[in-house]
Order: C-alpha cells, then sequence, then structure tokens
C-alpha cells in the first residue's frame, strides 16, 4: 500500500532531486518513482510493525480482543511518532491514530459479524 501511495505522490508532486531548470528524462523520473515508492512503503511497514507489536503486547496483557486493544495500541503508535515534533503534537497524533484504529477496527469488525 506505502508503495502505491509512494508512486502516486512521485507523480503529484514536484520532484526536488531533478534539476528544475530542465525537462526530466525518463530515467530521472523512474529513479524519483522508485525511491519515494521505497521511502514510503518503509514507512508504511514501519508503522504497520509498530501497531502490531503494541496490540499483541496489549492483547496478551489483557487476555481478550476488543477495540480497546486498538484505540490503545493507536494511541501509543500516533504518540511515539508525534513526540518527535513535540509533546502537543504527540497527543494530537495519539489521539488521532487511535480514532482511526477504532473506526478501522470497528468497520472490519461489522463486516466479519
Amino acid at each position: 500500500m506505502g508503495m502505491i501511495l509512494g508512486l502516486f505522490t512521485a507523480s503529484v508532486d514536484p520532484m526536488y532531486t531533478i534539476n528544475p531548470n530542465r525537462p526530466p528524462t525518463m530515467k530521472e523520473v523512474a529513479l524519483e518513482m522508485k525511491n519515494r515508492a521505497w521511502s514510503t512503503g518503509k514507512n508504511f511497514a514501519l508503522i504497520g510493525i509498530m501497531f502490531s507489536a503494541i496490540e499483541c503486547n496489549i492483547e496478551s496483557y489483557r487476555g481478550k480482543t476488543d477495540l480497546y486493544n486498538g484505540f490503545l495500541s493507536g494511541f501509543a503508535t500516533g504518540g511515539i511518532l508525534g513526540l518527535r515534533a513535540g509533546v502537543k503534537t504527540g497527543l494530537f497524533g495519539g489521539v488521532s491514530f487511535a480514532l482511526f484504529s477504532v473506526a478501522i477496527e470497528s468497520l472490519l469488525m461489522s463486516r466479519h459479524s
């Protein structure tokens, strides 16, 4: 998913690694798209690994599977990622990621019921 989004953003965003004073070559565009897809894919993988590891630990500790696990792991993941920009951003990131996690998990649970 991250690599697909990376390809999309590379086609929409300006290419910062290419000289703006001349038209880019096909090789430069392809390299830019490959690099952007790889970078975004790694970011998605890191977020997924963090979320899964935290959720697995919370679920093992609590001994049950419910939406609260997704909320807590989303809050922890978003908070950890947001703390790089400060405490306020960490709290906002935690709450945002937690709400998104609950929304996705409730959507997936409703489809399996």
